[in-house]
């Protein structure tokens, strides 16, 4: 069945998923006038719940329905969940998929994600806070992408090479500076910017290579219920690539929504460092050095998001994420101040951030 793209009618795009839900309905239970939405994330996928069950005897269950057109990524989806299934980690089970229309049906992780949890454990007036709840639940995330990354095997995953990292940083001169803050990269700036990137894409391609998820963080990870579920759930896990060790710790500990001090911060890439190494996982072994690796690897996706989030807002109409570029900034300067080879590029970003206070981050 050929469908509509999403831009063009959500009510129909949502009239048909219905219509394909009714033909699940008598197997799983489904209620479809208890559908609301329940999340939504950067791409055009939306993610809905609606009471129903995925095994026989459950009650008050619920389950989630996928609209994801064309062509975000079903197939990817569900091979996927498998191999991470396959690793020991909890994510969501598929029960029923139209790759051609771009509809799932999968169960739900309930509703405590670990971005609210985390913030709650960084909030001092929280009378009910656990000052261990923020580290054990991020050494269960670890431990889980440990289990992941030890089913790595080559040719499975899409390489996360080196066209793929340099595409990704080209987003930062293409939407940060030129749609976002309406400036030119002249030569100057061109050759901080290539230098860098190629600082950094060499750094990326020499560390051991696994299994990546890309948005191994907080927003995508769920606090599991009950005593079967081993913490956390992962969802979002589409975009898997076979590439960098350090990518998915960089990206738990720094992302978009959560800041740490740097002792914490610290505590949890010695964890990771530590439990890898012992797990067999190929690490390097000298802690200073895969430290440096770990914020290298930081830098590029954090370059990436800055002109990420200036596309999701003018070319998607999404602008919310704009508020989160002056940490994105700040994580950025942090590092590159930090190495010497990067240093041109900390002061190319303190020219740049001088002029995106004057254009403003949110709207």
């Amino acid at each position: 069945m050929t469908l509509p793209p999403l831009q063009d009618s959500t009510d129909t795009r949502l009239e048909l998923l219905e219509a394909w839900l009714q033909g699940h309905a008598a197997r799983y239970a489904l209620e479809l006038d208890t559908l609301v939405p329940a999340s939504s994330d950067a791409s055009f996928r939306r993610y809905f719940r609606l009471a129903g069950k995925a095994a026989e005897g459950e009650s008050g269950a619920t389950l989630i329905a996928v609209d994801a057109p064309p062509p975000e990524k079903c197939r990817e989806f569900v091979q996927v969940a498998q191999l991470l299934e396959a690793a020991g980690v909890h994510v969501p089970g598929v029960l029923e998929v139209d790759f051609e229309a771009g509809f799932m049906l999968v169960t739900d992780l309930g509703t405590a994600s670990y971005l609210g949890a985390l913030t709650e454990a960084q909030n001092p007036d929280n009378p009910q806070d656990d000052p261990h709840r923020a580290r054990t639940l991020m050494r269960d995330a670890l431990d889980a992408l440990i289990r992941w990354q030890l089913t790595s095997r080559e040719g499975v995953l899409p390489p996360f090479d080196e066209a793929f990292l340099r595409r990704e940083m080209e987003l930062m001169p293409e939407w940060f500076l030129g749609r976002h803050l309406g400036r030119e990269a002249d030569e100057k700036t061109r050759g901080v910017l290539d230098r860098t990137f190629a600082l950094l894409i060499a750094s990326a391609r020499a560390q051991p290579q696994m299994f990546m998820l890309r948005d191994f963080m907080p927003r995508n990870l769920m606090v599991a219920a009950g005593p079967a579920p081993v913490n956390p759930g992962v969802l979002d896990f589409q975009d898997a690539v076979y590439g960098p060790i350090t990518y998915d710790v960089a990206s738990l500990l720094r992302d978009a929504f959560l800041s740490w001090d740097e002792e914490f911060e610290l505590d949890c890439f010695v964890y990771y460092w530590e439990r890898a190494r012992k797990a067999g996982l190929p690490v390097d072994p000298d802690f200073g050095e895969f430290y440096r690796q770990l914020e290298w690897m930081g830098l590029q996706r954090h370059i990436k998001v800055l002109g990420l989030f200036c596309r999701i807002n003018y070319r998607d109409g999404k602008p919310h994420y704009m508020k989160d570029l002056p940490r994105f900034i700040g994580y950025a300067r942090k590092v590159a101040e930090r190495y010497a080879p990067l240093r041109p590029f900390a002061r190319l970003l303190d020219d740049l951030e001088g002029r995106a206070n004057e254009v403003g981050y949110t709207f």
